[in-house]
């Protein structure tokens, strides 16, 4: 047994997709950042140990851009296939990519809270592989650990279970307020294959004979389906009876596969399926919420969260899933009550209203369970934690506490945030001052819009610049300017709807494929004072947004397009130099 004392300027709990945006936001801002997980892998439901697919904001033009996207596209770049054990190397890659800013703590929980009146001063974590206890001092924290782990340890406003409808005024929350929750999944994969397959069941599982033991389920492969509906825990504790409750889920999961292989309705229909995978880690979809300075609620989410402080937005209905679950086989497993798409969150919902120095993201910030029921969704939980991250830079450079940040430095975040491609509805990005000053030319089209701050199309407003092999868009100075990075977004095609993940893999399953409407090679020039030409580089491409470090004097600037996905003329949304 050893310890060992460590020191950061931000500490976040928790290794989800939340929890890695926050990690990554802060650490690409020159914050030395600890990210501490308590598995593995990172990614949490996303990973390997639960693989439930990314999910996020309903509607065209809606798909969440910023760090998920990034993570998205390197997936399609470096798995088509979608092997889960490669999906785990790109989670992996994309916080090792920052290992000059961001260390990460795997297999570490966090079991302790040091305080200073309203301020945590340290956690203590302990990592059983390596038999050793971490404490970690930072002037920052953020709990993105899902189960609010540190706000529970360090005594923050929390919240549990499911609000009275008179308390928010919220139509779809039960009359009286009660200790109920959504439930936990264990999830299933299978495979089509050309051969036939056996299957036998251990001995525990449950045993089902027809297709009315599951209700209102539908127990059948289908292709959107990963047997999410095999639910238990929202009756129960959903932190302290977690083990009763997996061994329920597995014996639904696996009789559930024995059913569908083995039953003489079913043996044909199914007789050339593998069972890939039984998930033995359940996962969750909600325990306790913490408090901020505001609780977003039912009536915040169907107004369209029009918050002046949105620092992330939502898209997916309020899907409240009945606490049951299976254990009420004849009651709708889920309710999609509506929501538009996108809504605003407020980032006073991503900070503790008691603990000064305390974050949170992901499927624990401060709502309602009815808010909740559309938040959690991961690709909803990456944009809070690029968020809280991002705030985390601006409290530590200017020496304040997150709520400062709100109160003192709202525009600035908010820029940044879309400056890293995150859309914040009803806001535009302020290109920089020297980019705004420059003569803006193009070999065809009008580029004026790369400068307009909108990022992606959006309700039928379509900003862009097309442009094809050989055609280019040049900014341009009467004086010199000091360049430090070129900025580009492309279109990545926020329409498609492949899953990073394929839970039920069918013969005729494709491959991902990188989106064709990407800009896929480019040249980058910059004109030096002696009016000469210089290349900064040319870059193949896969990704959305590109931020590319330029040192040195220019006259002028040039982007030029050397090949498209498609072949033809791409949307560009944004161009511009810093």
């Amino acid at each position: 047994m050893r310890s060992i004392d460590l020191s950061a300027d931000f500490v976040v709990i928790g290794g989800g997709l939340a929890g890695m945006s926050a990690a990554v936001a802060a650490a690409r801002e020159g914050v030395k950042t600890i990210l501490v997980q308590d598995r593995s892998v990172p990614g949490g439901n996303a990973s390997s140990e639960i693989r439930m697919w990314i999910s996020g904001a309903h509607g065209e033009d809606r798909r969440e851009t910023g760090i998920v996207e990034e993570i998205q596209l390197e997936n399609i770049a470096k798995n088509p296939e979608r092997n889960l054990s490669l999906w785990d190397s790109v989670l992996y890659t994309i916080l090792q990519r920052e290992h000059e800013n961001l260390t990460v703590l795997y297999d570490t929980v966090c079991l302790e809270a040091s305080m200073d009146g309203s301020r945590i001063t340290a956690v203590k974590a302990y990592c059983s592989p390596a038999q050793t206890w971490y404490t970690i001092s930072a002037p920052l924290f953020s709990d993105c650990s899902g189960d609010s782990a540190l706000a529970v340890l360090a005594g923050a406003e929390r919240r549990y279970g499911r609000e009275a409808r008179s308390e928010f005024g919220e139509s779809i929350a039960p009359e009286a307020a009660d200790r109920k929750t959504m439930g936990m999944s264990c999830l299933i994969q299978a495979q089509e294959t050309n051969t036939p397959h056996d299957f036998t069941p251990p001995e525990w599982a449950n045993k089902y004979t027809d297709d009315s033991m599951f209700g209102l389920r539908d127990p059948h492969v289908s292709k959107l389906s990963n047997f999410w509906w095999i639910e238990l825990g929202g009756e129960q504790d959903a932190l302290h009876d977690t083990g009763e409750l997996r061994h329920e889920l597995l014996k639904i999961a696996f009789g559930t596969w024995d059913y569908l292989k083995n039953h003489p309705d079913n043996r044909e229909r199914y007789r050339n399926w593998a069972l890939v995978w039984i998930g033995f880690v359940p996962g969750k979809r909600e325990s306790y919420r913490c408090v901020g300075d505001h609780i977003m609620n039912q009536n915040d989410v169907s107004s369209g969260g029009k918050f002046p402080d949105t620092v992330a937005f939502g898209g997916w209905t309020m899907d409240d899933h009945y606490p049951a679950g299976f254990a009420a086989p004849d009651v709708e497993p889920t309710i999609f009550h509506p929501a538009p798409s996108p809504f605003g969150i407020p980032y006073r919902c991503l900070y503790s209203v008691n603990i000064d120095n305390l974050f949170f993201a992901g499927r624990n910030i401060s709502v309602t369970h009815t808010a909740m029921s559309s938040t959690r969704v991961m690709g909803t939980c990456s944009l809070l934690g690029q968020a809280v991250g991002t705030a985390a830079s601006l409290a530590h450079r200017y020496g304040i506490t997150p709520r400062e940040v709100g109160q003192k430095h709202l525009k600035e975040l908010q820029n940044m945030l879309m400056r890293d491609d995150c859309f914040l509805p009803g806001f535009r990005y302020q290109v920089p001052e020297v980019t705004a000053r420059a003569a803006l030319t193009a070999s065809t089209g009008d580029p004026a819009g790369l400068r307009g701050g909108m990022n992606r199309s959006i309700d039928g407003v379509d900003e862009s610049w097309r442009g094809g092999a050989g055609d280019f868009v040049q900014y341009s100075w009467l004086d010199t300017v000091d360049l430090q990075e070129v900025r580009l977004v492309f279109d990545s095609d926020l329409n498609h709807r492949e899953k990073n993940i394929t839970a039920l893999r069918f013969l005729d399953t494709p491959n991902l494929q990188i989106p064709s409407t990407l800009v896929r090679k480019f040249r980058l020039e910059m004109q030096t004072p002696d009016g000469a030409w210089k290349e900064i580089g040319v870059y193949d491409n896969y990704q959305r947004l590109r931020r590319i470090p330029v040192s040195g004097k220019a006259l002028a600037v040039k982007f030029t397009i050397l090949a498209t996905g498609s072949g033809n003329a791409e949307r560009i949304f944004a161009f511009d130099v810093r």
